[in-house]
């Protein structure tokens, strides 16, 4: 059965907490954890802001959720020390820990799902392809502002262990470079897959505008699928 929005935001938020309190008992570092967990508290005052101005749908609440749960786990460890993900370099004799480019690849599906959503309900463009164009140059934004963000940081701090578990860089030459080829990917194949979500998005927003009974392929009226 399919929960309603406001049900499965609950649950989502419940499922959080629970998560929240598991990445703040006895982390690799407090230092590290707090620095860690300031990219859920961004996550957290994108939605306080949006809050009376747009009811995000379910699906860019599960990645919301998805990219919360991955930045406590790299708090609770420290991105460079996340346990399964050893295994992983271990196995596959890789030369690093890469939970934090599955990270990036999330950072670059969230910020797509909500400037479309953000685009669409305000009613800022209406051609499909210029929402998919502009939501991806939003992904990408994000990621270049974050890398940025870590340039400053290891000018401040050095390049040190410590800015390598809060960064996790690992010595990484091209570590900046490939976190935003991560996000890049990420923010592509939302696009790419992401195609019924868009119309989704449109045609609930006519369908509350006009109040009627009318199709979803007569709610989208106004759109240009190209």
């Amino acid at each position: 059965m399919k929960l309603s929005n406001n049900l499965y935001n609950r649950v989502l938020i419940i499922l959080y907490a629970l998560v929240f309190i598991w990445s703040s008992i006895f982390p690799k570092d407090y230092y590290v954890w707090m620095l860690e967990i300031t990219g859920v508290i961004f996550i957290i005052l994108v939605y306080i802001y949006f809050y009376h101005k747009i009811r995000f749908t379910n699906t860019t609440n599960s990645w919301a959720f998805i990219a919360a749960c991955m930045i406590s786990v790299g708090a609770h460890y420290s991105f460079p020390n996340v346990p399964i993900f050893n295994d992983i370099k271990d196995l596959f004799g890789m030369e690093r820990n890469n939970f934090d480019k599955l990270g990036h690849l999330v950072q670059g599906i969230l910020p797509v799902l909500i400037a479309r959503e953000v685009i669409i309900k305000h009613d800022i463009i209406r051609n499909f392809s210029w929402i998919n164009f502009f939501s991806f140059c939003v992904a990408i934004t994000v990621s270049g502002m974050y890398e940025i963000f870590e340039w400053f940081f290891i000018i401040v701090l050095g390049d040190n262990q410590y800015t390598s578990d809060v960064l996790g860089t690992q010595g990484y030459v091209w570590d900046a470079q490939s976190d935003m080829l991560c996000a890049l990917i990420g923010a592509a194949l939302t696009i790419l897959f992401g195609h019924k979500h868009l119309v989704s998005i449109a045609n609930s927003v006519h369908l509350t505008q006009q109040n009627t009974q009318q199709s979803p392929l007569e709610t989208s009226q106004g759109f240009t699928l190209e």
